[in-house]
C-alpha cells in the first residue's frame, strides 16, 4: 500500500481537478456571474483563500487562549497562595497552645542530642 499510496492521491486530485473543470461551477460575486472553466478555477482560489485565512485565524486564537489561560493559572495560584497565608495568620493565634508542648519536646531532644555529641566515643579494644 506504501507503494501505491501515492500514485491514488495524484489520481484523485486529478480526478478532482477534472470534475470540478468539466461540471462548472457557477460563481456569483456582486451580481457578476463567473461559469465555466474561469468560475472554478476563480471558486478554487477564493475557497483556498478562505481555507488559509481559516487557519490563520485559529492559530491566532489558539495563541491568546493559551497566553490567556495560562494567565489565569497564575493569578489563581497567587490568590491561592495569598489565602493559605492569610488563613495561617488568621490561625496562627489559636495554634499557640500546640506549639507550646511541641517547643517543649523540641528543646528536651536537643538538649539530649548535645549531651550525646558531648561525650567522647572510646573506641573498643580488638
Amino acid at each position: 500500500m506504501k507503494k501505491y499510496a501515492p500514485y491514488l492521491l495524484i489520481a484523485l486530485f486529478a480526478l478532482l481537478l477534472w470534475d470540478m473543470l468539466d461540471a462548472g461551477m457557477h460563481l456569483n460575486i456582486d451580481g457578476e456571474e463567473f461559469d465555466g472553466p474561469f468560475g472554478s478555477l476563480l471558486g478554487l482560489m477564493l475557497a483556498g483563500g478562505g481555507a488559509l485565512l481559516g487557519l490563520l485565524v485559529t492559530l491566532v486564537v489558539g495563541v491568546v487562549l493559551a497566553v490567556v489561560f495560562a494567565g489565569v493559572g497564575v493569578i489563581l495560584l497567587g490568590a491561592l497562595g495569598l489565602g493559605a497565608v492569610s488563613l495561617a495568620v488568621l490561625v496562627s493565634p489559636l495554634l499557640l497552645p500546640l506549639l507550646l508542648p511541641l517547643a517543649l519536646v523540641w528543646y528536651l531532644v536537643s538538649r539530649s542530642r548535645k549531651a550525646r555529641l558531648a561525650k567522647p566515643v572510646v573506641p573498643a579494644a580488638a
